[in-house]
Formats: C-alpha cells, structure tokens, sequence
C-alpha cells in the first residue's frame, strides 16, 4: 500500500476495518506483537491510562522510560514491573524537558515509540514559568518541545511512532490561534481543555507531514471517557455527572459503544497507533475506538444542555493552516526550531 502525502483536510480520515471496536483492550491489541528490542518512553505512564499502556508495551517486550513530575509516586506505581525506568521531568518546565531529553540521548538508544499521554484537563488559570496558560503549555507545548529535543533518537530508529493522546473535548471550543494562552480574553478551562486537545491534532497532521520521509509516522486519538483516572481530579462530581461519568445508580458508566471505558478499553487505541502493522502506511490521522475515526462533517457546536460524544474528529482540527499555523506558533513559544525533516 502506498503512502499518502498527508492527512491535510482530513483527507485520510476512513476508519480502516482493524479488527478491533471501542470495547477492545489494551492487551488484546497487542497480542502477538514482539517488541523486544525497542524503546519507548510514555509521558504520564505511571497512571491510567498511560500505566495501562506501559504495561501492554512491557507485555511486548519493550524498554520503557517513564518521565514523571513526581519521581516517588511514579516508582510506586510501576513498582513490581520490569524494564521500566522513572526519570524526572515536569511538562510545565521547559529546563526540566531539556535536561530528560539531553538524559534520554546521552543513553545513544534509538527511540521506537513516544506516548505523549500526560494531560491536565479544566484547572483552574494558572501559568507557567513564561506565562503560558497552563493547559496549553502541558498538554501541547510542553509534548512540542518533547518531540523536537528526542528528535535525534527518533529519526535514528529508521521506524518509529509518535502518539499523541487527544480527546472528543476538541469538540468543546473552536480552534483560536490568534490568544492561545488567554491573554486578551476571559479564560474558561472548557475552551482552553478543548483548544489544547485541538492542538494535539493538529500538531499531529503538521508532524506526520514532515516526518514521514525519515521513517517517522504520528497519530492522535481520543482514548474514550474513563472515570478511573487522575485526568478530573480538580472537577466536581457534578461536572462528572454532566458528562454522563455515572449511571443512575451513581456507579461509574460502563458503556464503550457510547464512549465510557475502562481502563483497559481507554488504553487500546493508544496502542494500537503505537504498534499496528495496519498503519504501516498511513499517519497524521486521529483514531478512536481503536481504528481511524471518521471526519465529523455534521458537528454543529458544543451544547452542554444536550450532551452527546459524537463520533470522529471535527474539519478545523485537521485544517491543513491551522496546522502550519499552530507548528509555527509552537516553535516561536519555546523558542526551538523544529524542521522534523
């Protein structure tokens, strides 16, 4: 099958057949996959779903590099598992990505497989040490930067992935490139979550882009809504609710069809974007349900009066400027210059 150009406009945005559905798991999707040998390292891979994908990796074979803000809680929780290994570094900290990275290299290990999983979702304004809202600087820039100083690795596999964890909260706000970091305008975590997931997308179609020619390839997807996770830690039990989290009996919904996992079913598009040989040939698309997920062409908005998580990823968010955009946006922000070539 031959390699299309990108994933500009959607273009590829056709769910595939993969064999596989929103109840899937983790394990299940990496069955029969050998990965001995290769090096991954997933950011927030010591909770959730991100822990849930380490162990699918480890499972396979693999050497895993967690980086972590909080180095003690990260070994425990990876406690009892083998080939795994806890490096600090803080996304919201542009020194600590540096010195991980410069950490990471100076291994000379070729990297197979980058997991940019960690994310905060609706805190409260804060900001960085540069005064990016924090969000944006987490879930984006911070992953950005990440990708551009391991670049060196990455290209030197010969064949690697890179999967950035997004989320149907793209939905929730339109892309705004104009004030990414709430400078001239009131801030809402609603619209600064959903402007951050969006860029996870977009940088993901503008990354594959670029890398394909080195034998690099890149994915987004929106792993479901799974209340078993450190994501809403600072949302209330009514904004849960909202969202339809729990069921009428106040349990946590299990309903993977209609877009509510466990643990285990949130992990399998990650990895299935990390080691599916069915996307040998294809990049920059954004998955859910563990296969390809449609262009969402009917989204008329956000109404959070008659909440309902839709299939698929919305046209602005693989918008072919909107990623050249955002990439140019990203490098002027951190101050690196990332050709990706």
């Amino acid at each position: 099958m031959e390699s299309k150009a990108n994933n500009y406009y959607g273009a590829l945005q056709h769910p595939i057949g993969s064999g596989f559905d929103a109840a899937s798991t983790a394990i299940e999707v990496i069955k029969g996959i050998d990965l001995t040998g290769k090096t991954a390292i997933v950011t927030g891979g010591y909770s959730g779903i991100g822990l849930e994908a380490v162990k699918a990796l480890l499972a396979a074979g693999a050497q895993v590099y967690v980086p972590a803000r909080t180095v003690g809680k990260a070994e425990k929780n990876l406690s009892g598992l083998s080939n795994v290994t806890v490096l600090e570094m803080d996304l919201m900290n542009a020194p600590s990505i540096k010195v991980f990275s410069e950490r990471f290299l100076a291994l000379k290990k070729d990297l197979h497989l980058l997991i940019n999983n960690a994310g905060i979702m609706w805190t409260p304004l804060r900001r960085d040490a540069r005064g990016y809202e924090s969000q944006f600087s987490t879930n984006h820039l911070g992953h950005f930067q990440l990708t551009a100083q391991l670049w060196p690795a990455l290209k030197s596999a010969g064949s690697a992935r890179i999967v950035n964890v997004s989320s149907w909260g793209h939905h929730m706000a339109s892309v705004d490139l104009e004030d990414p970091n709430f400078e001239h305008q009131p801030y809402d975590p609603t619209v600064a979550y959903a402007r951050a997931k969006a860029a996870n997308i977009l940088f993901t179609v503008e990354l594959d882009k670029r890398a394909q020619a080195s034998g690099v390839r890149a994915y987004s997807l929106h792993p479901g809504a799974i209340s078993a996770t450190d994501l809403g830690r600072e949302l209330s039990r009514e904004t849960l609710a909202a969202l339809g989290i729990y069921d009428e009996e106040g349990n946590f919904r299990h309903d993977p069809y209609n877009g509510y996992k466990t643990l285990g079913e949130g992990a399998s598009t990650t990895v299935w974007c990390a080691t599916s040989p069915t996307l040998e040939n294809i990049g920059g698309v954004y998955c859910e349900d563990t296969d390809i997920a449609p262009l969402d062409e009917e989204w008329k908005g956000y109404h959070p009066e008659e909440f309902v998580m839709t299939k698929g990823v919305t046209p602005e968010a693989v918008d072919a400027e909107n990623a050249q955009r955002l990439w140019s946006i990203s490098e002027a922000l951190t101050g690196i210059a990332f050709a990706a070539e």
